[in-house]
C-alpha cells in the first residue's frame, strides 16, 4: 500500500524523502538546526527539500516591562545552544474542554507537556502552552524560540500589544477591556527574565512538531479526564 505520507528531511542526519515518521524522526530528533515537513505527495516533498522553507513570521523578543521612574532590568546576555519550543492549544466548543500540548527539544533531549481544563477557550490554552513550556524550562540565559501557530500570541507579544493594554490598566486601543489578563501577565512577565523570541507557523501544514503539539491538546480535551477549572476563565464571566 503506497504511503499516505512523505516527510523531506533538508537538513538532518541524512536528508532524503521518508514514508514514515519514526524514520524521518530518527534523521532530525537532536540534530540542531533540522529542517524537515511533510507532505501528500513525493513531488511535493522533493520540491520543498530542494527549497525548504516554512511559512512563518519572526518578530522581536519580548521587552521588559518599565516602570515609571526606574530603568528596566537588563536582558540576559543569551549562553549556550538554542532551546526550542513549540506549542499549540484548543477548546472544544470554545468556549469548552481545553487542552494545551508542548513539545521542547534541547539537543538530544525531549519532552512533551501536556494538560487541559474542563471549561475554557482557545485563546487561553494557546497562551497557557507558551506559559507552561517557560515554567517547565525555568531561569536560564540560554536563547529560546516559541514557534506557535496563534497569530493571537505571536502578535500578543512581538508587536507589543499585551504589554501596552497592561501600561493602560489592561484596556485596548478602542477603549475595550482586554481578555485573558491573567494569563498574559503571566506570560509578559517569564518573557522579561529570558532571552525569548516568539515565530509563528501555519498550522495543521505539515510541520510535525506542530502536529505532535496539536495531538496532545486534543488528546487531552477530548479525554474529559483530569481536567482541571480554569479559575481565570470562571472568574472572567
Amino acid at each position: 500500500m503506497a504511503s499516505s505520507k512523505f516527510y523531506a528531511v533538508a537538513i538532518g542526519r541524512v536528508p532524503g524523502i521518508y514514508t514514515n515518521w519514526p524514520d524521518a524522526q530518527s534523521q532530525v530528533s537532536g540534530f540542531e538546526g533540522a529542517k524537515y515537513k511533510s507532505f501528500t505527495t513525493r513531488e511535493e516533498a522533493e520540491t520543498w527539500r530542494k527549497n525548504p522553507t516554512y511559512n512563518q513570521v519572526v518578530r522581536k523578543r519580548c521587552k521588559v516591562k518599565e516602570a515609571p521612574t526606574t530603568k528596566p532590568a537588563p536582558r540576559p546576555k543569551p549562553d549556550g545552544k538554542l532551546l526550542q519550543i513549540f506549542s499549540d492549544g484548543g477548546a472544544i466548543g470554545n468556549p469548552g474542554p481545553g487542552g494545551y500540548g508542548v513539545v521542547i527539544v534541547d539537543g538530544k533531549e525531549r519532552t512533551e507537556l501536556q494538560g487541559g481544563y474542563g471549561y475554557t477557550t482557545n485563546n487561553r490554552m494557546e497562551l497557557m502552552g507558551c506559559i507552561k513550556a517557560l515554567e517547565h524550562i525555568g531561569p536560564t540565559k540560554r536563547p529560546l524560540v516559541v514557534t506557535t501557530d496563534s497569530s493571537y500570541v505571536v502578535n500578543g507579544i512581538s508587536k507589543g500589544w499585551a504589554e501596552g493594554w497592561r501600561k493602560k490598566g489592561w484596556i485596548k486601543s478602542d477603549g475595550k477591556p482586554a481578555v485573558n489578563t491573567d494569563l498574559w501577565a503571566k506570560l509578559l512577565d517569564l518573557c522579561a527574565t529570558l532571552s525569548v523570541r516568539f515565530q509563528w507557523v501555519k498550522g495543521h501544514a505539515g510541520h510535525p512538531e506542530n502536529e505532535r503539539c496539536d495531538t496532545l491538546a486534543n488528546t487531552t480535551a477530548r479525554s474529559g479526564k483530569n481536567l482541571d477549572l480554569d479559575v481565570g476563565y470562571v472568574r472572567s464571566l
